[in-house]
């Protein structure tokens, strides 16, 4: 997985660095298909915002989020691009599975 910080009126701080990328290995246990994660911090007057893309094998996935303190915003996005994964994940499974969820094909 490669990781792109950029910073927006902000300067990346190794501490913010090692925070995203603890939390973006999160989404690595759930999917192992991440290519490319470029994530953008910007500082607005009393807003923190970052968004991602995800570029996975197939799809690209970008998520925002914003918060007046920055660590809570790395904590939103990192919940919001982990039900993502998770959605594309389930979604390609049933493609590969006739269209049906794991819990239909059993009960056959």
């Amino acid at each position: 997985m490669n990781l792109h910080l950029t910073g927006h009126h902000i300067e990346i701080t190794p501490a913010i660095r090692d925070y995203v990328s603890s939390k973006l290995q999160r989404i690595k246990h759930h999917f192992d298909h991440v290519i490319d994660v470029n994530v953008v911090l910007t500082v607005e007057k009393l807003q923190r915002r970052i968004e991602a893309s995800v570029h996975l094998r197939g799809k690209d996935i970008f998520c925002e989020s914003a918060d007046a303190d920055m660590y809570a915003a790395i904590d939103g996005l990192v919940n919001k691009l982990d039900r993502t994964i998770i959605k594309h994940k389930e979604k390609s499974l049933m493609h590969r599975h006739d269209g049906k969820p794991d819990k239909q094909r059993d009960a056959r």
